[in-house]
């Protein structure tokens, strides 16, 4: 089961990326921050409202150093035929990993083993391959990137200042905290 501070577990995968089938793998993802995107499925309805977000926050994710990676149970074939016919998905600059053996859906335990379909999961990763961000909604409800896009900001602040904490909704530039027996009760 997928938790906070784990590895992400190890796969290998091909992607459909900048108009080319490319070959991911865990490592490839060690060394940087990163973020993978499980959807349901390709060409259905909530999903491409999600990664059509997720494109246009890209640039800003790419900035701060974040590669993002949207992986479902289909192939990569269908990735690319999905990213040729729809205007959204047709924006989208990240890899898009096929996992049509269920295995990296499966690591980050969010299959839904009756469907083989994944739930929408995101999930941050740091440097070292360990989860610092963990979010799964139901089929129905579609993430924002906006507020990925703090979230990540916000674990790379933490990640970078030793015993401070952000505290909700903080963006940056925002106080922190640094917990300690003067804060007990007073927040």
């Amino acid at each position: 089961m997928a938790k906070i501070n784990q590895s992400i577990p190890d796969f290998e995968a091909q992607a459909f990326h900048n108009g080319e089938f490319i070959t991911v793998s865990s490592e490839d993802v060690k060394g940087k921050w990163a973020v993978f995107c499980f959807y349901p499925a390709d060409f259905t309805f909530v999903c491409p409202t999600e990664l059509g977000d997720l494109a246009d926050h890209y640039a800003e994710l790419k900035e701060l150093g974040v590669e993002v990676y949207s992986v479902s149970t289909d192939t990569h074939f269908v990735h690319k035929a999905w990213h040729d016919a729809s205007e959204t998905i047709g924006k989208i600059s990240f890899p898009m990993i096929g996992d049509p053996t269920g295995k990296i859906t499966r690591g980050f335990d969010i299959m839904i083993e009756e469907e083989g379909l994944a739930l929408r999961g995101t999930f941050v990763v740091d440097p070292e391959g360990k989860i610092k961000v963990m979010e799964i909604h139901d089929l129905g409800i579609g993430r924002s990137a906006s507020d990925l896009v703090r979230k990540v900001k916000a674990a790379q602040y933490v990640a970078a200042n030793d015993g401070e904490v952000c505290p909700a909704k903080w963006q940056p530039g925002e106080e922190t905290l640094k917990p300690s027996l003067d804060l007990v009760g007073k927040i």
